[in-house]
């Protein structure tokens, strides 16, 4: 009987070359070899484009299975597969033939789905050209198309670092592929949801502290004073070493630095990186490169790094916070569990403290002090990264100035934490009565 099954697996391209933990697709005739050899040449890439690579695969295969008795050309399954993705497999009776009941998606689901397997699919024409059928292969585009692509190709380029040095073919536009998802919705988005700032002190004066046992944790805090008045992400919180943060002698403010977590200039000479540094000094690896399921793990999303030793500075703002976050941090290592790792937040064995305990200690603090926790009502951890943006703003810092401050690549990118919230431009037309 045919079947999908994801595990993880060591693999070991040659003899020459480095192992690696990657997850596997098998069926019913063994490991899907060829997917494995193309994940490896894609190890550096995130653990949720991985993720997503495999999960997009995984779903075609059984897809393929499903149809196994069906008698058409490849390109028609992947366009049937597409659309399947689209309406889902149940029809109107609520029976599927297939057997998959698989549910509608998303339309940028599905173009992320259908561009993982044409990353995919690229990758096994290179390798073998002609021997194995293409499953969306290039074909002429209209006009239409064509101006399409160059225009979505300008903009880009408008956004992008060193465009000058980029010199497409004027035939480079010319084709498309013959199986597209759907078109994605033009949309503009609200707002991103903000820590309401009326409810914030009180927060950090009652949310960490138990009484239970009559302790502030000051390690949660510190990592809110990042996030709300650093601006930085929560995983880049789980990447700071405790030698990452020097003191200024004339005013006693913090100078917080958030190094690349593997590429970054080691803490200590006589290694190449952080990577090695992990490795040789405490047999791990850096945190972004565990899997999504471990509890070490905290992803990076590439943020813009200003130092030559692969880094950037934390903004903290206003400027006294910088001195707060001074004394916080003496009263945090006056009482913190050390363990055999660099890492400036422990949790209460000594070990390094993860992201999914974070979340829970967030959540209760805010439910201590009699908020609902929720995304949309600006209470979770990422909220505190768009107070600061939107503090920035009102401050009368400059988008680039934004920009800079976040770590952004683009100088748009920044654009989505300055949106005003809907109630805000309500109470402004309230406010003009016209």
């Amino acid at each position: 009987m045919p079947y999908v099954l994801k595990r993880y697996v060591t693999y070991k391209a040659n003899q020459a070359a480095p192992t690696a933990n990657l997850p596997a697709l098998f069926t019913e005739k063994g490991v899907l070899v060829s997917h494995l050899r193309f994940l490896y040449t894609k190890r550096h890439k995130s653990q949720s484009w991985i993720e997503r690579n495999v999960f997009a695969v995984e779903l075609l295969l059984k897809f393929i299975n499903a149809h196994i008795n069906t008698s058409t050309s490849a390109t028609e399954m992947l366009r049937s597969f597409v659309d399947t993705l689209c309406f889902g497999s149940i029809d109107n009776s609520n029976d599927d033939q297939s057997g998959l009941y698989w549910q509608s998606r998303r339309v940028e689901d599905v173009n992320v789905l259908l561009g993982h397997i044409n990353f995919y699919c690229d990758y096994l024409d290179q390798l073998h050209g002609h021997e194995l059928p293409n499953l969306n292969p290039l074909r002429k585009a209209t006009k239409a198309e064509e101006r399409l692509r160059w225009c979505a190709y300008y903009k880009r380029q408008s956004n992008c670092f060193l465009n000058h040095l980029s010199n497409p073919s004027k035939h480079q536009f010319s084709v498309v592929r013959n199986i597209q998802g759907p078109l994605n919705h033009l949309l503009s988005i609200e707002s991103v949801h903000r820590f309401p700032e009326e409810h914030f002190e009180r927060f950090l004066k009652y949310g960490f502290f138990s009484k239970r046992n009559g302790e502030m944790d000051f390690a949660c805090l510190l990592i809110v004073m990042l996030m709300h008045y650093g601006g930085l992400r929560l995983s880049e919180c789980f990447h700071i070493y405790t030698s990452d943060i020097a003191i200024d002698t004339k005013d006693g403010s913090a100078i917080v630095s958030v190094f690349h977590p593997s590429d970054g200039a080691s803490p200590e000479p006589g290694f190449s990186n952080r990577r090695d540094y992990l490795n040789s000094r405490f047999r791990q690896k850096p945190r972004n490169e565990y899997k999504r399921s471990h509890k070490l793990y905290s992803g990076w999303k590439q943020p813009l790094l200003t130092n030559r030793n692969l880094s950037f500075d934390v903004m903290l703002f206003p400027n006294s916070k910088a001195t707060e976050f001074t004394w916080l941090l003496q009263q945090y290592l006056a009482v913190r569990v050390d363990g055999a790792h660099p890492y400036l937040f422990s949790n209460s064995v000594g070990k390094p403290e993860s992201k999914k305990n974070f979340i829970q200690k967030h959540k209760r603090a805010v439910e201590r002090i009699g908020l609902e926790v929720g995304k949309h009502l600006g209470t979770s951890p990422h909220s505190h990264r768009h107070s600061y943006g939107y503090r920035l703003n009102q401050a009368g810092f400059n988008q680039l100035e934004i920009q800079k401050a976040m770590h952004h690549k683009s100088p748009f990118s920044c654009l989505v934490y300055l949106k005003p919230e809907d109630n805000e431009i309500r109470d402004k037309i309230r406010e003009l009565g016209l």
